[in-house]
């Protein structure tokens, strides 16, 4: 790192502690190693650390300084670094150091390639053949970076050069992804009325078994399993993750929440509006992959469904909200912990519930003359055109009111509120119905999931009320026997048991807890799980109907 025209008498270079839109304090400073600070004749300069991301170098009558240090990464994720013989995936946030309150200073990033490699894609814009430059740090640590062998390949859309990076192989098919990422790209610029940028890059890391993915202004990176293409479903589920990343192009990155940005990289940067930001882009990234004609409505429905189910399966639905969810995720949703379906939810899927009920309601209030599509439309105008800030909630709600006519109050205080509303009180106005399947099941259950491990099973979830729970079974607890009939890990002995059991009768654990055998009596009690089914109603009238088609058109 070379900082030049210095004119004060010390620098503190600091490393951020997390990536944005990955909410989580990552303490990227932990692999700086070697870290070095020279003038520019090469001559030590002694520097002090004055915390646990920050460097101080002294500058007193110096015009330059070169700081040299290396960075340690081999973490699998689309947001740490990863450096190995084949490639490197470098994330800025956790490779490059700032100046203290120069976030806002230019910059350029000079790549020396392996001599086997010949590639680099970023966002970043390219002045020579490896050199690129950002104009503030903060579009820097928005700009991943892949230097390798990645296949690479270009495409219009939208009016915007795309190019995609394909890395670790794979079975895909450039000119299928190519056409069906185009219809993708096309809908959701529709959607928003204009496409903000000029070049969009899509870096795909491969693996044996792979996921997930991270928006960026102007580029996302998504994790994928290399043979997955070949299989419908799974290719459907990479497009769907496509759409998502892609959405947040508009909503987070530009129409956002005040909270996240301009950002501070050195602590948690809090906002309850994930669920809008990470909910909204939740139920559009199916309903896009729906309207483009990669899924029928029945696999959309499904899908939809499957967004509640996981929320209301929890108990942690009871005890959490939307917003709170969202405030948390720095201390929750990404340190999940075997009571985390007793203590929360997830913002992406209650959000996503949410917001079709949101969706439907201005579809209804406006008799099908406006949807949800409208009111981003005219928040990302507002608050990104036109003013160039980010949002609070309430003004987003107001803005929402205005084009929809309607108090949406019910679904907004939902968000904050631990309780659930009539779900078919909206579904219902679109001529759909949510039920559940399961309601009659005589199923029964001990309220515990296990893992098996070397010859060994164990306790390793406990769902709140069970009777487990009550019971005092632990997480951890290693299962011998039951009824004296000592536990085989081979075969689905505790299932065949609890199914042939009766309702309220008692089975005779034999446990082992750190190391002490005791005996704990469980009561079997029926399961309560739901199954939700999204269907249209057997009997609609004409509005209803007229309403349905414009909902999943």
């Amino acid at each position: 790192m070379s900082v030049t025209n210095l004119n004060q008498p010390y620098v503190d270079l600091k490393m951020p502690v997390w990536s944005p839109g990955s909410y989580l304090i990552r303490e990227y400073a932990k692999n700086v190693e070697r870290f070095r600070s020279l003038d520019k004749t090469g001559n030590t300069i002694t520097y002090q650390k004055i915390s646990k991301n920050t460097w101080r170098i002294p500058t007193e009558s110096l015009d330059q300084i070169e700081v040299v240090y290396a960075v340690y990464g081999f973490e699998t994720s689309v947001r740490t670094n990863f450096f190995d013989s084949d490639h490197a995936f470098i994330v800025p946030t956790a490779t490059f150091l700032y100046i203290d309150n120069w976030i806002d200073h230019p910059t350029t990033v000079s790549i020396d390639l392996k001599d086997t490699w010949t590639s680099i894609s970023t966002g970043l814009e390219q002045i020579e053949e490896h050199k690129f430059y950002a104009p503030n740090f903060d579009i820097l640590y928005d700009s991943p970076i892949e230097a390798g062998n990645q296949d690479i390949w270009k495409f219009q859309a939208a009016g915007v050069e795309h190019e995609c990076a394909m890395v670790g192989g794979g079975s895909y098919d450039k000119a299928r992804l190519t056409k069906d990422i185009t219809r993708i790209v096309e809908e959701e610029t529709r959607i928003w009325g204009s496409n903000p940028n000029k070049r969009y890059v899509i870096i795909t890391h491969n693996y044996q078994s792979g996921g997930g993915g991270l928006e960026h202004l102007n580029s996302t990176v998504l994790g994928a399993s290399r043979n997955a293409y070949l299989n419908e479903t799974s290719y459907k589920n990479y497009l769907s993750l496509v759409a998502h990343e892609y959405f947040h192009l508009w909503n987070v990155k530009r129409l956002r929440p005040k909270a996240l940005g301009p950002f501070n990289y050195d602590a948690e940067n809090y906002t309850t509006g994930l669920w809008i930001m990470e909910g909204f882009t939740s139920y559009y990234d199916n309903l896009i992959i729906k309207r483009c004609g990669f899924y029928s409505e029945k696999e959309y429905l499904s899908l939809l469904a499957n967004d509640f189910n996981i929320v209301l399966n929890r108990p942690g639905h009871a005890i959490q909200s939307a917003a709170a969810s969202s405030f948390d995720t720095w201390i929750k949703y990404y340190r999940p912990d075997e009571n985390s379906i007793n203590s929360g939810i997830s913002y992406y899927n209650k959000g996503a519930m949410l917001t079709a009920l949101l969706d439907i309601k201005i579809i209804a209030a406006t008799e099908g003359k406006l949807k949800l599509d409208d009111v981003i439309r005219e928040a990302y105008e507002e608050f990104f055109l036109k003013l160039d800030r980010g949002f609070e909630e309430n003004e987003f709600k107001s803005l929402g009111e205005r084009i929809a006519g309607t108090s949406l109050d019910d679904i907004f205080d939902a968000a904050h509120q631990d309780g659930e509303l009539d779900y078919n009180d909206y579904f219902n106005l679109v001529g759909y119905e949510i039920i559940d399947t399961n309601v009659n099941n005589n199923t029964l259950t001990l309220g515990i999931t296990t893992n098996k491990v070397d010859g060994l099973i164990s306790v390793a979830t406990v769902e709140k009320d069970s009777g487990a729970y009550e019971a005092g079974l632990n997480v951890r607890d290693e299962l011998i026997a039951i009824n004296n009939n000592r536990l085989d890990v081979k075969d689905k002995e505790i299932d065949f048991i609890v199914q042939h059991a009766k309702e309220g009768e008692l089975l005779n654990f034999l446990v082992a807890r750190d190391g002490l055998v005791r005996e704990i009596p469980v009561q079997i009690r029926k399961n309560t799980k739901k199954i939700y089914e999204i269907r249209p109603l057997k009997d609609q009238t004409f509005l209803q109907e007229l309403l349905g088609k414009i909902w999943m058109a």
